[in-house]
């Protein structure tokens, strides 16, 4: 029998030790004090010693009764590189339709804690069976010899319902994973296809306190999915827990309705508020009753005493603490997550607002003349848009070709129109919207629509130098055609105005006041912005021929000069360095501004061909000869 001393939350090891010690040494077992046999440890995988593990845990491991043995099936899925990754927003409706929904599938990736729902923030390129990913996988490793299986696994769990859990983290959870997804290494899947056990009730128990007490001790951050298939499972489970599990997803969902990115949108908090009567703090509280209620039964379940449960919570209390203070959070820094506060409740309908003017949303949701869904079914398929964009054929708020401008008086001018859509929901319209609008609203959206550390922002404000004038363009509507459509349609026309401007004042002459002087030299100052951003567009045009497969952030590149926020453009700078070096020669721009070099690396690197439909171009590489293995006493 071996004894252990628990001092990991301890301030004053030195004095808990000698205080445990002294215990011990009259017979008496203090708090964190653990008399362990050696084999009690062998029950878990690689032996680990967890001498803190409730006993009742760890008789359900020796006795092999595992997740594994009710049929379950925990499995990490894609690893291919992240350049068949997007943002679910940046890949249009017409290709994420493709092939029956599974050219750009969703993806479950790695996610922060929540439990019973999350939304599906990743699209996976996996047209034709992920033949291109699958090349590139041989490419990159070729003493595989063509055996992919070492990155993509699982294939045949690939688009069925099932559970999912990011892997990374110490606050295990695990959601609802709707039919047609694959999953990724960081966002591994459980089928319950084959589960003797319902999937609502294996939800349940999974987002308890005693299961993520045992796999943060076994596993700490890393819950690889054999760890899983090892979970200890109770002799019985309750159905109570399903019913929790879907209340709970249900609730959870109904907070994501109110974040833009989510697939679950509809509509703003503070909107969704006033016309559904959205509590977050109500809904928050009813879901920790729900979890609370989970843990009761978990607990009973696994035969767990008050001290069990007293080590249990204590544990999970400094692991979370841990969590939170870590930088391993699979979806990125802190600042791609979205906050919802009462500080940005306004900000959040401003920029709900810009989007019912670029025509993404539905402003009728908010006026009664749209009713809201229904609620999905959890494991249905995802649509390609949200609840609360526009349905496909309905009349937009405002009809454009996909540019609006910051100029007063014209009629796309972007902050007339968010004050219009304001106006029609309802809502004070600010003094401030297009201050807001030119020094706040793209900062505000970049981090909306960012997560995983890939940035995707879909309106993109081309500005002269000093901002004065600014192109708002929607990348859903981006064309070959687009940047001529801001020449002539926005930036000519305006020039034309200025310089009509500026002529008047040239003609007045000696008779200028001081207030034309300066008005004078600032229209002159304008004009030659004017001409420098019409210049830098005629200069872009001829060659820009954007495809939204390249995701945002390649398609934005070549368009960097014209961006004036520097931590976005620093982005695309390096990313348009990147293209012109060669590293991103899948994409359809590279091929564009560069065919002979992307049609040259066709002939070697099947991926590439795969991706440019020039698999014609590829040479198979003839097969190495085996080397005859030399008998035993051979020179």
């Amino acid at each position: 029998m071996s004894v252990f001393i628990n001092l990991l939350t301890s301030t004053d090891k030195e004095s808990d030790l000698l205080s445990a010690l002294t215990q011990l040494k009259s017979g008496r077992q203090g708090h964190g004090v653990f008399e362990r046999d050696a084999d009690y440890f062998s029950a878990t995988e690689d032996c680990a010693i967890l001498y803190s593990m409730p006993a009742k845990l760890y008789e359900f491991a020796i006795k092999k009764q595992t997740l594994s043995r009710i049929g379950a099936q925990a499995r990490q899925g894609n690893g291919a590189p992240t350049r068949y990754h997007r943002l679910w927003w940046e890949v249009l409706e017409k290709s994420a339709e493709e092939q029956n929904g599974l050219a750009w599938p969703f993806m479950a990736h790695g996610t922060p804690y929540s439990p019973f729902y999350k939304a599906s923030y990743f699209r996976f390129k996996w047209g034709g069976d992920g033949a291109e990913a699958k090349a590139d996988i041989a490419h990159r490793y070729p003493y595989l010899n063509g055996n992919y299986g070492f990155k993509i696994q699982a294939e045949d769990l690939y688009f069925e319902p099932g559970l999912c859990y990011g892997k990374r983290t110490s606050n295990f959870s695990v959601q609802v994973m709707p039919s047609k997804h694959l999953f990724s290494f960081e966002g591994t899947a459980i089928s319950t296809q084959g589960a003797s056990v319902d999937a609502w009730v294996l939800l349940g128990l999974l987002n308890s306190k005693p299961v993520s007490y045992w796999l943060s001790l076994v596993c700490a951050q890393h819950k690889a999915y054999n760890y899983l298939q090892a979970l200890p499972m109770p002799n019985k489970f309750d159905p109570a827990l399903g019913l929790y599990a879907l209340e709970g997803w249900s609730l959870m969902r109904s907070l994501n309705s109110v974040e833009e990115t989510s697939n679950a949108f509809l509509l703003p908090e503070l909107l969704q508020n006033r016309l559904f009567g959205f509590d977050r703090l109500r809904t928050e509280n009813r879901l920790s009753g729900i979890k609370e209620a989970i843990d009761v039964i978990a607990f009973d379940l696994y035969g767990l005493s008050a001290e069990d449960q007293e080590i249990i919570n204590r544990g999970n209390d400094l692991y979370r603490a841990e969590d939170e203070d870590s930088d391993e959070d699979d979806d990125g820094p802190d600042e791609d997550v979205e906050q919802s506060s009462a500080i940005e409740l306004l900000p959040s309908v401003y920029s709900w607002a810009c989007g019912v003017a670029f025509g993404r949303f539905d402003w009728r949701l908010a006026t009664g003349e749209r009713a809201a869904p229904a609620e999905p079914e959890p494991f249905d398929p995802l649509p390609a848009k949200s609840p609360g964009m526009l349905p496909d054929g309905a009349m937009p708020f405002h009809t454009h070709a996909g540019i609006l401008v910051d100029d007063p008086g014209h009629p796309y001018d972007l902050a007339r129109l968010t004050e219009e859509v304001l106006a029609r929901v309802d809502v004070t319209v600010p003094d401030d919207v297009r201050r807001w609008l030119q020094r706040d609203f793209f900062p505000f959206h970049l981090q909306r629509y960012s997560k995983s550390r890939r940035k995707a922002p879909i309106y993109w404000p081309l500005s002269t130098a000093s901002g004065s004038y600014t192109l708002w363009v929607y990348y859903p509507s981006l064309s070959s055609q687009t940047l001529y459509t801001a020449i002539n349609d926005f930036v000519e026309p305006k020039l034309k105005q200025v310089g009509a401007d500026v002529t008047t004042l040239r003609n007045k002459g000696s008779a200028r006041t001081r207030d034309d002087e300066k008005q004078f030299e600032a229209l002159q100052a304008f004009e030659l912005e004017l001409i420098e951003l019409r210049d830098t567009l005629l200069k872009l045009a001829p060659t820009y021929k954007p495809n939204h497969d390249d995701g945002v952030q390649i398609t934005a590149a070549p368009l960097w000069p014209l961006f004036r926020h520097k931590p976005w453009q620093k982005v695309l700078k390096d990313t348009w360095a990147k293209l012109e070096k060669g590293d991103y020669d899948w994409a359809h721009l590279a091929m564009n501004y560069w065919p002979e070099r992307v049609r040259e690396k066709c002939k070697t690197d099947k991926s590439l061909a795969i991706a440019h439909s020039l698999e014609d171009l590829y040479i198979e590489p003839p097969p190495k000869e085996k080397k005859a293995r030399k008998k035993k006493g051979e020179a």
